[in-house]
């Protein structure tokens, strides 16, 4: 555990996580895989994966240590940060929401979440798979402002986001981080987190709470057709306006 600091590990498909296959993931308070990332290390303490996730996909054993979270769990930990709409409604966020309610970390460390795919060759470490985040929803109009939306709400709740990827390119706005790094250049990491706009991110959340948009279910697409996408559209630019 990094400097006795609660450092979870969000763990994704995107090929570039199969570098944590060797790691020791004890360097990590806990690690969190998302949908099939449970795969490339078993020393994985929860597994977050939405209604519609295969069931012959699930791991063929649990160990006493490991939870699955589902909607049961992720949706009230949701709700409490503005609910789906808001936070956009794919489970690099979803994850990353929950595990800030449910575990209060000081630091989420993303890997494999980044959201790149590329034209040709695999999608995913497993190979070629369904793009959830470019699907055309409402609630994903601009990846790289919800990123900054969950940095900023991480942040409200004393917790910092970094991104431990090596690809030089995603939609994540997050400051990067080697892992190699996490031991030795954390505190500092920690002591120049990226500029926030206190306004700015005030505006945006207001916006937010004007417009009302909560479905306590989770099951936002089912309520779809009372969200208004060009105003949700401006939430987007005020939340990217407060990255300076």
């Amino acid at each position: 555990m990094v400097e006795k600091l609660n450092v979870v590990l969000m763990l994704g498909s995107a090929p570039d996580a199969v570098r944590a296959r060797d790691w020791d993931l004890s360097l990590f308070s806990s690690c969190v895989a998302i949908n099939n990332a449970w795969q490339i290390n078993q020393a994985w303490d929860y597994l977050v994966y939405p209604e519609d996730f295969p069931s012959e996909r699930l791991p063929p054993e649990i160990q006493d240590r490991q939870a699955l979270i589902t909607a049961r769990e992720f949706v009230p930990e949701q709700n409490r940060f503005g609910g789906f709409v808001y936070a956009g409604g794919t489970m690099s966020f979803t994850a990353g929401y929950w595990a800030l309610g449910a575990l209060r970390p000081d630091v989420i460390a993303y890997l494999g979440c980044d959201m790149v795919y590329p034209k040709t060759g695999v999608s995913h470490f497993y190979g070629q798979g369904r793009a959830d985040p470019l699907r055309p929803d409402i609630t994903l109009q601009s990846l790289e402002a919800k990123s900054v939306r969950f940095m900023a709400i991480a942040r409200s709740n004393n917790c910092a986001i970094v991104n431990l990827s090596a690809l030089g390119e995603s939609r994540l706005l997050f400051p990067l981080l080697a892992q190699e790094q996490l031991a030795t250049k954390l505190p500092a990491f920690l002591n120049d987190q990226p500029s926030l706009n206190p306004q700015a991110v005030a505006d945006a959340l207001q916006a937010e709470a004007e417009l009302g948009y909560m479905v306590e279910s989770g099951r936002y697409w089912e309520a779809a057709h009372r969200f208004d996408k060009e105003k949700l559209s401006a939430i987007d630019d005020l939340w990217l306006g407060a990255l300076t």
